[in-house]
């Protein structure tokens, strides 16, 4: 069982960490996290897209943990991970609310590659270890600029070549893959449920740093997130991604956003190391990492694409910046590679940014999605909080 430690940043003392809560007598709770609680401050922003949003944002929360509001201890919010949390008990979402879920993808060489990989394969992922040993043998991409002269005169040979592909021209060319992730409200938080289509035979998760942005294209802070992704249902046919990306509890974010301020800001965020852990219930387990260290794009550059004159987000915008993380090794059947189990409990972690923790489902099985927009909107009108 994980415990509070377990979720929060190594300097967790320093760190401005917001996130939501769902209180079930009441509805969706905006909190801060001070010591071993969360606190209610609602109050402040009904919402945390329009928290974030304040100009005075940093001293507001600074203001917020002196003065008696209600609490949640953070234990509770996380009891039972493993079995899910209880249905009438409090428990934690994910930090954000009315933002777009946005994500780049193919910014990191290595899963660049595995792209291609489940490009040629067709989605079968018998045929991935010799498709892989050519690719390496054949395509050395790890000192091209994407968007470069050098860029450019590798697109002209591979072409020629006939080995072009749509995940080296996201991958190398000027314009990054930015994709709609998830609806609105719709991720899930830690400790929750998440999802991979019962249908789907070749499927990992990807662990990523998760930038959040304004309205204006700021970035304000960041979090964990999974990017949980079908390989044979993107291999089959890059028009599917959204089928491959977008299910019911296959986007998960938290555990909560850690806001910049003296003690973190975008450079911390270039340098996190995130690191993966996944527990079968078989005992088998898969573990590694991603360093954004690594990432061929900027995250400023990838927010530019994201947002601006061509682009407009009213109420602010997440960004999932990509994954270097793609398992090859097998899991049962020698040659088909790891894919999910139900049961498997998922950890993402970085020092500076917590642990984000959930349990596999089949999609079909998870907790259905229910509290849209107008659903949050009529309930804190109710509240009196709009």
């Amino acid at each position: 069982m994980p415990t509070v430690r377990d979720m929060l940043p190594t300097d967790a003392e320093d760190a401005t960490l917001v996130g939501r809560v769902l209180d079930p007598q009441v509805g969706p709770c905006v909190v801060l996290v001070d010591g071993a609680d969360a606190v209610d401050i609602t109050d402040l922003g009904p919402v945390v897209s329009a928290l974030f949003e304040r100009e005075d944002l940093a001293k507001l929360l600074a203001a917020a943990r002196h003065n008696g509001r209600r609490r949640w201890p953070l234990a509770e919010l996380i009891d039972g991970f493993a079995d899910g949390p209880a249905p009438d008990g409090p428990r934690l979402l994910a930090p954000v609310d009315l933002q777009v879920i946005r994500a780049a993808g193919v910014t990191f060489v290595k899963s660049l590659l595995e792209r291609v990989v489940e490009e040629w394969a067709r989605g079968d992922a018998s045929r991935a270890d010799e498709i892989r040993d050519r690719l390496g043998a054949t395509i050395d991409l790890a000192a091209v600029v994407p968007g470069s002269a050098d860029a450019q005169r590798l697109k002209e040979l591979l072409v020629s070549e006939g080995r072009w592909s749509q995940y080296l021209e996201v991958g190398i060319g000027p314009d990054p893959e930015i994709f709609t992730k998830a609806p609105v409200l719709s991720s899930v938080g830690c400790g929750q449920a998440v999802g991979v289509l019962s249908s789907s035979g070749w499927n990992n998760p990807e662990p990523e740093a998760v930038l959040v942005v304004r309205a204006d294209g700021t970035p304000v802070g960041a979090t964990l997130g999974n990017d949980v992704n079908l390989r044979d249902v993107e291999g089959r046919s890059a028009l599917l991604l959204p089928m491959a990306k977008d299910n019911n509890a296959s986007c998960a974010i938290g555990p909560f956003v850690r806001v910049f301020d003296g003690s973190f800001d975008l450079d911390d965020v270039r340098g996190l190391d995130i690191e993966l852990t996944v527990t079968g219930r078989d005992g088998y387990v898969l573990t590694g990492s991603s360093s954004m260290a690594e990432i061929s794009r900027d995250p400023l550059e990838l927010i530019r694409h994201a947002v601006g004159d061509h682009h407009q987000y009213p109420d602010g915008f997440v960004l999932f910046t990509g994954t270097v993380f793609t398992p090859t090794q097998d899991r049962s059947v020698p040659g088909a590679g790891f894919t999910h189990a139900v049961g498997d409990q998922v950890r993402i972690a970085s020092p500076k940014l917590g642990a984000l923790l959930n349990v596999v489902e089949h999609s079909e099985r998870a907790p259905r999605w229910e509290l849209g927009i107008w659903g949050l909107m009529c309930n804190l009108r109710d509240r009196g909080l709009l």
